[in-house]
C-alpha cells in the first residue's frame, strides 16, 4: 500500500463502503472521491484530508504519509508547451520532466461554441505530481 489511491480504497473496503458510500459518509463529491481512488489526485486541501479521515476511521497523518509531497521544482512553459506538441503528434514515450518516468497521456477531444473540434492534451505522472490539465 504505497500510494494514496491503494490506502484509501484499501480502508474503505475495511469498512464496507462503496465510492459512493465514502462520499456520502465524509461530505465529499463523488468525483473527488474518484479522482483520489483512481489516482489522479496525489496530496489533499486539509479539509479534504480531515473528512477522509473522520469517514475513514484513521488520523488524517495517516492519509497524509502517502500524497506525493509538492516539489519546489517548476517547469518552464517552454517544456511544457513542447510536451503538448509531443502529446498532439501521437508520440508515446515522453518522459516527466521533474522526475523521468513516463507520463500517462491522452487528447482530449471537445468543441467549441461554432462546433469546431479542439484537441487538448493531458499528461500526468504516476510518480509524481507533475500534470498536463490544460
Amino acid at each position: 500500500m504505497d500510494t494514496l489511491s491503494n490506502f484509501i480504497i484499501s480502508k474503505r473496503e475495511k469498512l464496507g463502503l462503496s465510492s459512493i458510500g465514502l462520499a456520502k459518509k465524509s461530505g465529499i463529491d463523488l468525483l473527488m472521491i474518484e479522482d483520489i481512488e483512481s489516482g489522479k489526485e496525489l496530496f489533499l486541501p486539509v479539509t479534504i484530508r480531515q473528512k477522509l479521515a473522520k469517514a475513514l476511521k484513521c488520523q488524517p497523518l495517516d492519509i497524509q504519509k502517502y500524497e506525493k509531497n509538492l516539489s519546489t521544482k517548476i517547469v518552464s512553459d517552454e517544456i511544457i508547451d513542447d510536451i503538448k506538441q509531443q502529446i498532439l503528434s501521437g508520440e508515446t514515450e515522453i518522459h516527466c520532466p521533474m522526475c523521468g518516468n513516463l507520463l500517462i497521456t491522452r487528447i482530449a477531444k471537445m468543441y467549441d461554441l461554432e462546433d469546431n473540434l479542439m484537441l487538448h492534451p493531458k499528461a500526468h505522472c504516476s510518480k509524481c505530481v507533475f500534470q498536463i490539465k490544460d
